[in-house]
């Protein structure tokens, strides 16, 4: 096990080392072109911000509002007909806006079920099998400038559904 830690604590170092010596072989200015690559990327965090603070905001306001806990027991009374716990509608509502919000609201299940339990495998595989939908396109299209998605939100939610379907199997499953 020590290797492996070695390994994974000398990994970025060694990345690095790696492409300023590359650079260096190569009489390139490395710092210069960091320092550009840097600027573009700063230029790029500008651009996507308005995006990722209306997201940020807006599943603050479903999760204070208390409209995710109405929806959640909405469609929970109708999911745990088929073996889905209601607690885990908010994680599966949430993760597809943002991976912090759902990764809190997965303690909160693991804090009141145990992380051993049905309601936390199907939490833990859930956080593993779904993306945050919503964030990535944003995101990504944002940063480019792509205005039309065309299939890509139905594709996505597509496979965040089997992501859940999947998820809540396996759990059965273990």
């Amino acid at each position: 096990m020590s290797i492996v830690t070695f390994i994974s604590n000398m990994i970025i170092p060694m990345l690095i080392f790696y492409i300023v010596g590359l650079a260096i072989m190569m009489k390139k200015d490395c710092y210069d072109s960091f320092i550009i690559g840097a600027k573009e990327g700063m230029k790029t965090v500008i651009s996507v911000m308005p995006t990722l603070l209306g997201l940020m905001m807006a599943v603050g306001v479903l999760r204070s509002s208390g409209f995710l806990d109405w929806l959640s027991g909405f469609i929970g009374f109708y999911t745990e007909k088929i073996g889905v716990p209601a607690c885990i509608i908010p994680v599966t509502i949430i993760r597809m806006f943002s991976a912090s919000a759902a990764t809190g609201l997965t303690l909160d299940i693991f804090k009141e079920y145990g992380t051993d339990s049905l309601e936390g495998l199907m939490a833990s595989i859930i956080m593993c099998t779904t993306e945050t939908v919503f964030y990535s396109i944003s995101l990504y299209f944002m940063s480019v400038g792509i205005k039309n998605t065309r299939w890509t939100i139905l594709g996505a939610m597509i496979c965040t559904f089997a992501g859940i379907v999947a998820s809540i199997v396996f759990a059965y499953l273990m």
